[in-house]
């Protein structure tokens, strides 16, 4: 559905609050079509991320163990890997 929402189960370490809320907004953000909210939206718009980053919490708590980890790191983990010169 949303090419921009990583996997987060598997990493290790596991995955932090902020890339869990990150996946939650991306995806609050394509099935609602807001890209920035607005006023008339901010209210709605952040309580469906913190709703969703919660299930997400949850969800990822009661799944088993991967074998392998996920193909690609959150772009949140992407920054804080130190690129060779």
């Amino acid at each position: 559905m949303c090419r921009n929402i990583t996997t987060l189960r598997g990493l290790e370490p596991v995955a932090t609050t902020e890339e869990i809320e990150a996946a939650a907004r991306q995806y609050v953000r394509k099935v609602s079509g807001v890209q920035k909210p607005t006023a008339a939206t901010e209210t709605a718009f952040e309580h469906a991320v913190a709703e969703i980053a919660h299930i997400t919490a949850h969800l990822l708590e009661a799944l088993p163990p991967r074998k392998s980890p996920p193909p690609t790191l959150p772009p949140l983990r992407r920054i804080k890997i130190a690129r060779p010169a």
